[in-house]
């Protein structure tokens, strides 16, 4: 895996992956910054909550479930001192879908946290607490 990453101005930068997509990515005005993109840190956890996904809504599809939505919510606290690491995350799904079965959601969401998500046990193992948690809506 590849990316690299652009300075543009003040504290912008282009990132770009090796599949070749681009985003900016941006500090606050008072560093610099433009405002125009996610800080650094919002990036990772962004790219957290999206890998968690990815893996819940693939075993959910193994599983034949019929999901029909699926948003993860993520809260992040940082440490105090620099660096300033995430110290905890909460995730929360809001899987929505037709007959979702709570043990099925629960069991997709546990394997994705503990056996297939890297990036979050890739934080887990740097000593971030993540805990999660999920509502199922019927459609």
């Amino acid at each position: 895996m590849k990316a690299s990453v652009k300075w543009t101005d003040g504290r912008q930068f282009v990132a770009e992956s090796g599949s070749g997509h681009s985003v900016v990515i941006d500090g606050p005005p008072d560093h610099g910054g433009h405002n125009t993109g996610p800080r650094p840190m919002e990036m990772l956890l962004m790219g957290m909550g999206a890998c968690t996904s990815f893996d819940v809504l693939n075993i959910l599809d193994k599983a034949r479930a019929d999901v029909t939505d699926c948003v993860a919510s993520l809260e992040a606290e940082r440490a105090d001192e620099i660096p300033s690491v995430f110290t905890r995350i909460h995730v929360h799904f809001t899987v929505s879908g037709k007959g979702l079965k709570e043990k099925q959601v629960a069991r997709a969401v546990e394997l994705s946290a503990e056996k297939y998500c890297s990036a979050s046990i890739m934080l887990v193992k740097g000593g971030v607490k993540i805990t999660h948690s999920f509502t199922i809506v019927e459609e």
